[in-house]
């Protein structure tokens, strides 16, 4: 029996892909993303936490500098410290709300390297579970996420907040 699998994010994607205008790190760190839409998990003075609109997995963070900076050189000391830090405090989000068996985190720096938003440095947190790699992404190129975008948002943010 074929079941269906529900992603309606993806729809948003395709139909705006090309339409969207400005940095998405630099509009929700202005707020000029509306509040129910908004990804943004937790903002710190000199940077942001944002769940990754197209993750690898349930809970795929990105941290990223409020400053709109194209590399990683042109963080200022203040703004690379508070990055870790955060990142650090998502992992300790992620890992006491969903319990993953580990974590990545990275830079991707250039669009060769993998930066779908090339211009805007970010660092990656991305949970893991054993066996979260599976024949979906190979044969369908689908990636099966058992939780909605903004449930997600949602529950980091009271863990956030509970942690903060």
């Amino acid at each position: 029996m074929t079941k269906p699998l529900w992603a309606p994010w993806r729809l948003e994607y395709i139909a705006q892909a090309d339409e969207q205008e400005g940095c998405v790190f630099c509009l929700e760190s202005e707020g000029a993303v509306a509040a129910a839409e908004s990804l943004v998990v937790h903002g710190g003075d000199a940077a942001i936490v944002i769940l990754n609109k197209f993750p690898y997995s349930s809970g795929h963070l990105m941290v990223a500098p409020r400053r709109h900076a194209g590399e990683l050189a042109a963080l200022t000391d203040a703004e690379a410290l508070e990055i870790h830090r955060l990142a650090v405090d998502a992992v300790d989000a992620l890992g006491r709300l969903y319990g993953p068996g580990g974590f990545n985190l990275g830079w991707n720096i250039g669009r060769v390297a993998g930066a779908g938003i090339a211009d805007h440095v970010h660092l990656h947190v991305v949970p893991r579970w054993g066996g979260d790699t599976n024949f979906m992404p190979v044969l369908a190129d689908v990636k099966v996420l058992p939780e909605h975008l903004l449930e997600t948002r949602d529950r980091l943010r009271q863990a956030w907040s509970v942690s903060g």
